[in-house]
């Protein structure tokens, strides 16, 4: 990548010009995002892995730009046209916008009002009559009449043709027309008529009209969806007047009657070819803001919930509520396999109380259960309150769990796979156990967008979307790292340098061969060369391996660097691990020497004190208020618990346990103004929240954090 490209990614970041050419460097030998922001900081000048991605991201961006340079000095070189200047200009371009400007008299286009008129010979009178020097186009048009041209305005018309596209190609004109469409374009929908009653949940659009640059993402999406399922019109441009305004007084440069035909061209121009175009550019730029907004939205909630706490290998108990159906039951050893699976009937129309009873304090004993994991859809606040209700002969703790995609999962192919001798409900319990368990390692089964936490996800640019939610995905396992021994292949698919074809050589070595006693080993699966072992070891960890320093985030390339801090202080690795006093008397500097620096020993140092530390928090048990079951047992004003369940960018939703969602505006979450509502709730919360409304017909509960207290 050349230094101009280096230059703007630098100051577009805010960083260095050495650290985007570091980075650039290590991602094309192959590093991964992951890798360089945790193992490479002194090439990076530690940069964490946002900016990392963000370097990445902006390299292919200008990488598809020199491409498209390519074909564009190619088509306009073919035609023999390519100056030296205009070579240069091309080669030295860095903003599509203004490639594709610079490119437009060139670009082949279908034939149009202009080549026509230049088929018919008027291109000698156009050039006449925009140099506005004559005073009389009608008797210099006459000139031009034939057969195919029987009349002085047929010519004139014809040089206006082409004096418009001459105007809608010029690059000053059409700079003009896009600043005042920054400025004053507004963003207007119309309902389509006779689509009204089709329409009726895009009313609040039937007659809409802002400025473009204050529609939010949610708004403009919905008002792009409307158009696209055939209800609404929608426009983005603005008042024609001074845009038209700007664009005479740039062109007309005499006053006579050529100026008066050029005036003419003007508007046509503007009208029939520039307002268009341009509107088509912004409507286009204000959709990719709006799909990168609803995105970020997306991909935070996403990495949110990928971190979420677990609860570690301890024997579930796993229940996914229902009612005439019953409660699907299943027990789970402490890793996650299935012990048992069966169905309990404590709710109408059965209402087998004992007998459910009986078998839910039956199976707690005789599995060993530690804890319960209920799912939070139907049925699930009384199957909360009627397992709460029976007596163990130990403690259990039972936890609430977002349910959202496990019916998903328990269809797809990988469930299959997993279960192949047992139903989808039986698939449904165990995914809701295991997510307690892990939320990462089980959600990373499923596709992001069936998790239920975006907004508009199926309105934005799905590839974007796809490489974002990826990127999280990768992001979130690598930040927590997995058990090499455990870990099923779709969570070692996202481990830094694997992919699926290694996950699952993993996996059959791991079953050809026992347990993994040692990082080195990973050398002898099939094809595990050495570029991937060093992208993907210092993310898998061997509890209880033969080296301790396998269970950290302490890369296999840095041992070295222990093993002599461990004999500088006259005792072993073992003990060094263990011994915190004998960690802090370790003194950085002196290990520091060519490509490791303090960012590595400090980092080093910290796995020292705190070996294999898991970066989530601990889990809590949530309880939502006793007695409320339904919308119909709030009242308004009530201060309830509630937990997060999904955050967008007008505010944030939260389960207060009576099925339906309620909502907490932006404008509720604080007594300050606030853009962002993650500056105030983060997901799976658990708040404190007043009831503001209840609007049962239409299903909408309004909540408020305004002046209630958090415990």
């Amino acid at each position: 990548m050349n230094e101009k490209i280096t230059d703007i990614i630098a100051r577009n970041l805010g960083i260095r010009n050495n650290q985007v050419t570091n980075t650039l460097e290590l991602i094309n030998e192959g590093a991964t995002v992951p890798f360089i922001s945790r193992y490479r900081k002194e090439r990076t000048g530690s940069l964490d892995e946002v900016q990392v991605l963000q370097i990445k991201e902006l390299g292919e961006k200008f990488t598809e730009l020199e491409k498209r340079k390519e074909t564009v000095l190619k088509t306009i070189d073919e035609q023999e046209q390519l100056t030296p200047e205009l070579k240069n200009r091309i080669e030295n371009c860095y903003d599509p916008v203004e490639l594709e400007d610079i490119y437009l008299p060139y670009k082949p286009k279908r034939r149009t009002k202009a080549t026509i008129a230049r088929e018919r010979g008027l291109e000698p009178l156009a050039e006449n009559i925009i140099k506005q020097l004559g005073n009389d186009p009608e008797l210099e048009a006459e000139s031009f009449l034939n057969e195919e041209i029987e009349s002085v305005e047929e010519a004139l018309s014809g040089a206006r043709d082409i004096i418009a596209e001459w105007i809608s190609e010029n690059e000053k004109a059409r700079n003009i027309v896009r600043r005042e469409f920054t400025r004053g374009a507004f963003i207007s929908s119309k309902i389509i008529k006779g689509k009204e009653e089709e329409a009726a949940k895009y009313r609040d659009y039937f007659d809409w009209n802002e400025p473009l640059k204050k529609c939010p993402s949610h708004r403009l999406l919905a008002m792009r969806r409307g158009e696209k399922e055939g209800f609404l019109r929608v426009s983005v441009k603005p008042d024609e007047t001074t845009p038209l305004g700007h664009l005479t007084r740039f062109f007309i440069s005499g006053n006579n009657a050529c100026s008066l035909q050029v005036e003419m061209a003007v508007k046509d121009s503007y009208k029939r070819l520039m307002e268009p175009s341009i509107e088509t550019e912004f409507a286009s730029l204000s959709k990719e803001k709006a799909d990168d907004e609803a995105i970020g939205v997306f991909a935070e909630n996403l990495r949110q919930l990928l971190l979420a706490p677990p609860l570690g290998q301890k024997r579930i108990l796993a229940i996914d509520p229902g009612y005439r159906t019953g409660c699907k039951v299943v027990c789970l050893d402490e890793q996650g396999n299935l012990l048992h699976n069966e169905n309990i009937y404590p709710h109408k129309p059965q209402e087998e109380k004992k007998m459910a009873a009986k078998k839910l304090t039956s199976m707690v004993e005789m599995y060993r259960i530690e804890a319960i994991a209920i799912g939070n859809g139907t049925a699930s606040r009384e199957t909360e309150a009627f397992v709460k209700k029976l007596r163990y002969s130990h403690e259990i703790r039972v936890f609430v769990v977002n349910e959202d995609g496990a019916s998903v999962y328990s269809a797809s192919p990988v469930a299959r796979q997993e279960f192949p001798q047992y139903d989808v409900t039986v698939r449904g319990a165990v995914s809701i156990g295991r997510r307690l368990m892990d939320p990462l390692a089980e959600l990373v089964k499923i596709d992001p967008k069936s998790i239920g936490v975006g907004q508009y996800q199926h309105d934005v640019d799905q590839k974007k979307l796809k490489n974002s939610l990826d990127s999280v995905v990768e992001l979130s396992v690598n930040a927590v790292g997995v058990n090499l021994n455990t870990a099923s292949k779709h969570l070692l698919n996202y481990i830094s340098g694997l992919g699926p074809q290694l996950a699952q050589n993993i996996v059959d070595y791991r079953r050809e061969n026992g347990l993994f006693q040692s990082r080195e080993e990973l050398k002898k699966v099939s094809r595990m060369g050495p570029k991937a072992y060093e992208q993907a070891a210092g993310f898998l960890r061997i509890p209880g391996g033969i080296n301790p320093l396998d269970n950290s985030a302490v890369h296999p390339e840095s041992y070295h660097i222990v093993e002599q801090m461990a004999r500088d202080l006259g005792c072993g690795v073992n003990e060094l691990i263990q011994d915190e006093a004998l960690a802090h008397k370790i003194n950085l500097s002196k290990y520091a020497k060519g490509d490791v620096g303090l960012p590595t020993l400090n980092d080093i140092k910290t796995e020292l004190l705190k070996p294999g530390r898991d970066p989530r928090k601990a889990i809590k048990v949530f309880e939502f208020a006793d007695g409320i079951f339904s919308m119909e047992d709030l009242v308004e004003g009530m201060v309830i618990p509630g937990i997060v369940n999904n955050i967008t960018k007008f505010g944030a939703f939260v389960d207060i346990g009576v099925k339906q969602s309620g909502l907490i505006h932006i404008s509720e979450l604080a007594d300050r103004y606030i853009s962002d509502p993650n500056e105030i709730v983060k997901l799976h919360q658990h708040l404190k929240v007043r009831v503001k409304e209840v609007d049962i017909p239409r299903k909408r509960i309004q909540l408020s954090l305004k002046g209630v207290e958090q415990v």
